[in-house]
């Protein structure tokens, strides 16, 4: 019986946390910024957590 092989570019972009969320790098937020608020530039710098529906969906290929 295979194995089910990884989904090598969610597993680049996702991290699973110890507590089993997904979380991510949320995007724009490298260059050309001066176009956003300071705020929006902030919450950029943090990171994203994925929904549980989601995540439930994801970890199998990760």
């Amino acid at each position: 019986m295979g194995k089910q092989k990884t989904h090598k570019s969610s597993s680049k972009v996702f991290k699973v946390k110890k507590n089993g969320t997904l979380s991510y790098k949320k995007s724009n937020g490298n260059h050309k910024t001066s176009k956003d608020s300071a705020k929006q530039v902030r919450q950029r710098r943090n990171k994203g957590t994925l929904a549980k529906g989601e995540a439930n969906r994801l970890k199998s290929v990760i």
